[in-house]
């Protein structure tokens, strides 16, 4: 097959290796029963050959016509040969496709438009896809191709699931288009509107049909896809729901990436230049992956919130809906540059003009540091905004340097700080930094006003935002309010014979809340219904026990999260000295007035 992806990164693999998860797990799993999973086209036909009617529904991004060739060889071989309808023929013209998304691609902006907040059947001809249900073939059948569970028909129901980083992979490749679209675009353009239209209406057409689904498909692999039932799927689902789970992070090289990731994960490709974004837990885009102890099936994230959300999100599951609210990622600048200088949107404004629910609230948590680190945040005392405006505009249209600390802060970093950024704050990370950025969700709405006049790693300018900046920054967080407010101070919060809880107290704005276990032995932890979100910070790795009686290892820098319904579990650390183990959880919800 000709390159289909482009990407260093490794595919999943479909045959598990237990020596994958020794140092750092770059492929987590949660484990099913023995031979839940099945590998190849061969199975998968085996799966559907005794029906006369399936559809095989699945995500943008899936190679359909290679797809359907080999499932097509598969079935003969079992002289099951079937009459196949392509969902794509069943999409409403790519004209009125275009007239249809448009409004929500935020025009010539190159990165930001508006959530779609339609259906995937305003995709589609809603006649074509009548037709398609009411006139039965007189053999065998197979309708595929996104929406085919949008055809009301009996029979089984099949989902290609492809997780996100890999459809990015693909887009970079050119071998994608996105929902409808006559051609293919640039992988700028294709993100812009995957994110804003096409995962929108597909998800939710996940969730209306996650408890209907017979067969699960891992379609990252176009010539080895692994199935699982859907039954065997939703259960563990609900187990994982309860116990302890760990999604699949990825990283992305960027123009101020540092080493640190690169030098300390041996398990990542070498022949990246750097590592500037770990995905440790950015859910809209991480998948999950089981184990059956021999073959491996990943799916996307979004299909556990989908089925047991309230089991995720305990107290705060009204809010949240389906959103899993707390971010966590790696920004690593150690032997880097600094980051851009930004902010994030006012929650009013990324609402409004974004159609997001709640906007991007954030923190820095330093892991690591070098001598003489600093984290840009908060303006000098007295600073005048139309002097700061003039001088980022002078400096795009003359390509000159600001003098940035005569406007922005900076204060010295050092592990185990932790600095706030609610939104409207300016800030940055300077070099030399290993950044934990614990956050809410959003995270594509950064507002750059200054990047060091520095190029993407395509020699390409990157777009700035100056003036989506200026009408959200927060000038009022300047001089002495900036430590006060933006730098937390961390108390003890509760303690025993070898271990503390400390509290390292977030904004007011923030809707999470942040601790950290520090113990040489073990500690017991309690959701109180919240889901707690972890990460190893010092240390080897711990154990945990779950109070559904799950048992699970997790090493230095790993992220991993205990649903609200667990409702307690015990840390065991599993190496020499003491260990500390940050936490995330969401503050307790609003009483209603």
């Amino acid at each position: 097959m000709a390159p289909f992806r482009k990407s260093n990164q490794h595919l999943t693999p479909a045959v598990w290796d237990s020596g994958l998860a020794s140092e750092y797990a770059l492929y987590p799993t949660f484990p099913v029963a023995s031979e839940a999973i099945q590998l190849g086209f061969s199975a998968l036909a085996r799966c559907i050959a005794d029906v006369r009617f399936v559809r095989i529904d699945g995500f943008v991004g899936i190679l359909w016509s290679e797809f359907q060739k080999s499932l097509h060889a598969a079935l003969e071989q079992l002289g099951a040969v079937p009459v196949w309808i392509d969902m794509s023929d069943a999409l409403k013209t790519a004209a009125d496709i275009d007239e249809l998304v448009t409004p929500y691609l935020g025009g010539d902006d190159p990165l930001f438009g508006s959530r779609f907040p339609g259906s995937l059947s305003d995709f589609f001809d809603s006649e074509r896809l009548a037709e398609i249900a009411r006139n039965p073939q007189p053999q065998r059948t197979v309708v595929y191709g996104c929406g085919a569970s949008l055809v009301e028909r009996e029979g089984p129901l099949v989902y290609v699931d492809l997780p996100k980083n890999e459809l990015q992979y693909r887009s970079r490749a050119g071998t994608v288009r996105n929902l409808g679209a006559a051609s293919s675009e640039s992988a700028r353009a294709q993100y812009k509107r995957f994110y804003f239209v096409d995962w929108p209406a597909l998800n939710r057409r996940k969730a209306e049909i996650v408890r209907r689904v017979d067969w699960f498909v891992d379609g990252q692999r176009p010539d080895e896809p692994t199935i699982i039932s859907g039954d065997v799927m939703r259960d563990a689902l609900d187990r994982m729901s309860r116990n302890v789970f760990r999604v699949r992070p990825w990283f992305e090289p960027g123009p101020w990436g540092g080493q640190w990731l690169k030098r300390q994960l041996s398990v990542l490709p070498r022949n990246e230049p750097n590592y500037a974004w770990s995905f440790e837990l950015i859910t809209p885009e991480n998948g999950i992956t089981f184990c059956d102890g021999r073959l491996a099936c990943e799916v996307s994230f979004d299909w556990l919130m989908y089925y047991r959300s309230e089991q995720v999100l305990g107290d705060s599951a009204g809010r949240f809906g389906f959103d899993f609210p707390i971010r966590f990622d790696f920004l690593d600048t150690i032997d880097g540059g600094n980051l851009s200088l930004q902010c994030h949107p006012r929650p009013e404004y990324i609402r409004e003009h974004f159609g997001e629910p709640f906007t991007q609230d954030e923190t820095y948590y330093i892991v690591d540091c070098q001598p003489g680190a600093e984290v840009y945040l908060g303006f000098q005392a007295d600073v005048d905004r139309n002097v700061f405006r003039s001088e980022l505009e002078r400096s795009f249209r003359e390509s000159t340097p600001v003098d940035v600390e005569c406007f922005v802060q900076a204060h010295p970093s050092h592990r185990h700080d932790l600095f706030l950024i609610p939104s409207g704050t300016i800030h940055c990370s300077g070099a030399n930094n290993l950044v934990l950025e614990i956050s809410a969700t959003p995270y594509i709405f950064t507002f750059k006003m200054y990047d060091w006049l520095r190029m993407d790693l395509e020699g390409r300018p990157r777009p700035l935002n100056i003036d989506r900046a200026f009408e959200n920054l927060q000038f009022s967080r300047q001089g002495d309010e900036v430590s006060r407010q933006l730098i937390s101070r961390p108390r003890v919060l509760d303690r025993g014979g070898d271990w503390q809880l400390v509290h390292l107290p977030t904004h007011d704005e923030h809707f999470y809340d942040i601790h950290r276990f520090d113990f040489a032995t073990e500690v017991v932890g309690r959701t109180n219904g919240s889901p707690h979100v972890l990460m190893v910070v010092e240390g080897q790795g711990v154990v945990i026990e779950t109070q559904q009686g799950m048992r699970g290892r997790f090493n230095f820098v790993e992220t991993f999260v205990v649903p609200a319904a667990a409702g307690s579990y015990r840390l065991i650390n599993q190496g020499p000295g003491s260990v500390k183990v940050v936490k995330a959880f969401l503050k307790s919800p609003p009483r209603p007035e």
